[in-house]
Formats: C-alpha cells, structure tokens, sequence
C-alpha cells in the first residue's frame, strides 16, 4: 500500500510540487543532516539558492 503522500503526488495538483533535499551541516557537531521540504515547481530554485519557500 502506497503512503499518503505518495498518492497525493500522483493525481493532477501533486504534479506541480517537487521533493527538495538538502545537507545542512549543524553549528554545533559539525555533522551534516538532511531537510526534505515539498516547494512548490516554479520555486525550487529560489529555494535552493536562499533556502526561503
């Protein structure tokens, strides 16, 4: 069975987001993780570049 979100994608509004991961490297450790936002198509460059939806 499919995850909620998964399904969601697939009908015609989920066509217009796209799945953005990025390393963030912590202050703290020095360790990197990794934040999945949903952004809008049209805005993923924009997010990549000042990391603002």
């Amino acid at each position: 069975m499919a995850k909620k979100v998964v399904a969601t994608l697939k009908t015609a509004t989920g066509k217009d987001w796209a799945k953005v991961i990025r390393a963030v490297k912590s202050d703290k450790t020095g360790a990197y993780t990794f934040r999945e936002e949903m952004v809008p198509v049209d805005k993923v460059q924009e997010y990549l570049t000042t990391g603002v939806k």
